[in-house]
């Protein structure tokens, strides 16, 4: 997703054009900065022209949306995806609702192919328009109600961010056999991350460019190593509807939030490309690397109660534990695999965080005149205390987050690509960029607002979690996302009519 090529990244940093973004952003005035400058402010110049990448949500016109990677949109999800975060997410189709390994891998296989289509498609329209991904959400919900959606969707990203640093501290703790705690190693994670989510386009893009090898490279050693004990499976009952459409609901709510934060990642790319190749792209990028990682963690969980050394250190360091048990045949260079492991997960920490600093600015207009990258430390020191909490009960934890990211993502999704491809017929030239900022120009977002929460009406008896069963759910399972993308299309077309006529926007 990251996909802003060196030259762009040059151009964005000369000094002329900082002078500019910082009179426009910090109401410096450029003369009397450059001849009395202040220390903090020659600190942060230092930083910009050390990488540090500055611009937040602003659009990006397109006489600067000049790289040409476009590959790099492949790569960035591929990174994203290949580390343990699909693993976990699999592991839930075994050990909590009793699924065998092949009905697991045809719920992750279908799930996957059906639901990586809504991140992979609104990322190609970044190039086109220029826009964030929550700034294109503000010409369906508004300037203001659009405050809404982007304060569920950085307690999403917060989640996902918690659930890495977990996973990734558990991993170091398991190496040290316990001696060093997993809130140490969630400490060490999360200040890695911060590291690279910091700097912006420039260290992520080159970070995630090449971090997938060494993941790649680890997790076939492991499987190599553990293989040969994955056929051990503990016996099954035969799968039921219930079942397969609530693991269904876990494949869904590890793809779909993704498509909150697609655009951000693809603002600067030569809109001359082909949005169909561009869209393959990202789609390739979602389901290579996922699909086969969630089939492995189903078979891992499937094994453990016939594997004594694995329940145990799952019962240690749950993930981590089972992860180094199966490299315990490996000696001393297993332990070094586990550590490689537990860094795969920066990939997605990164620039998931890189997300939440974009997202901080638009959910309040005076927060633009702050640098993105402060919001980087804000979000660190949040991320780090919770995940030491979460920690303490990992998979619990987990199944609660899931429970409250699948269907409002999913209606706000059907909201956005209703109205592109509907309301908008395809036409990226209505994304009037200087409207961007203005409620006056902007839709009211009433219709975007009341079609997502109306849809809820029957999302919430289709819901099945652990701590509520709706009455569809119990006849049919969980098929709450699915309900909440179909009710939040049609009930938006009608809804955005009216509006447009009432309020000729």
């Amino acid at each position: 997703m990251v996909v802003e090529s060196q030259s762009n990244l040059d151009q964005a940093s000369k000094p002329a054009d900082m002078e500019k973004m910082n009179a426009e952003t910090h109401n410096v005035d450029i003369e009397t900065a450059s001849t009395k400058p202040a220390r903090k402010w020659r600190f942060l110049d230092r930083l910009v022209a050390s990488s540090v990448e500055a611009r937040g949500v602003m659009p990006v016109p397109l006489e600067e949306r000049t790289s040409t990677n476009y590959s790099s949109y492949f790569s960035i999800w591929f990174c994203m995806n290949i580390n343990l975060l699909p693993i976990t997410f699999g592991m839930l189709g075994t050990t909590a609702y009793m699924l065998s390994v092949r009905d697991c891998a045809l719920v992750i296989l279908f799930f996957a192919l059906l639901t990586a289509t809504f991140p992979s498609y609104l990322g190609i329209l970044g190039p086109n328009t220029g826009l964030r991904q929550m700034i294109q959400a503000r010409y369906s919900f508004g300037r203001y109600l659009v405050s809404v959606p982007v304060i569920l969707n950085l307690a999403t990203l917060t989640g996902f961010c918690v659930i890495i640093c977990v996973v990734g501290g558990q991993c170091l703790s398991a190496v040290t056999g316990g001696t060093m705690s997993a809130a140490v190693g969630i400490v060490i994670v999360g200040l890695l991350s911060l590291a690279i989510s910091f700097c912006g386009y420039k260290v992520l893009h080159a970070y995630e460019r090449f971090a997938w090898i060494p993941a790649l490279i680890a997790i076939v050693i492991t499987t190599g190593c553990g293989g040969s004990k994955l056929k051990e499976q503990v016996a099954t009952e035969p799968a039921t509807p219930a079942a397969i459409l609530s693991f269904g609901m876990i494949v869904a709510s590890y793809m779909i939030p993704y498509a909150c934060l697609s655009s951000d990642f693809t603002t600067y790319l030569n809109p001359k490309f082909s949005s169909v190749r561009l869209f393959l792209y990202g789609y390739a990028g979602c389901i290579i690397p996922t699909v086969p990682l969630m089939i492995l963690g189903a078979a891992i969980g499937g094994a453990i109660g016939n594997i004594p050394e694995w329940a145990e250190g799952y019962d240690s360091t749950s993930v981590g534990g089972v992860l180094a048990a199966m490299l315990t045949p490996a000696g001393g260079f297993g332990k070094f695999v586990v550590v490689v492991l537990s860094f795969t997960m920066l990939g997605n920490i990164s620039a998931t965080m890189y997300s939440i600093t974009l997202n901080f600015q638009m959910l309040v207009p005076q927060l633009v005149v702050v640098p993105r990258y402060v919001f980087s430390v804000i979000i660190t020191a949040i991320v780090i205390p919770v995940s030491i909490k979460a920690a303490l009960d990992f998979f619990s934890s987990l199944e609660n987050f899931i429970a409250l990211i699948g269907y409002w993502s999913a209606a706000f999704v059907a909201v956005l690509i209703t109205e592109h491809v509907v309301i908008r017929r395809g036409q990226y030239s209505t994304y009037d960029q200087d409207a961007w900022n203005s409620a006056s120009k902007l839709p009211w977002g009433v219709a975007a607002l009341a079609a997502s929460v109306l849809s809820f009406g029957l999302v919430i008896p289709s819901m099945a979690q652990v701590w509520f069963t709706g009455p569809i759910a119990e006849q049919a399972g969980d098929i709450g996302f699915e309900l909440a993308i179909v009710v939040t299309a049609v009930l938006y077309v009608p809804f955005r009519l009216i509006e447009k006529r009432v309020a000729d926007r």
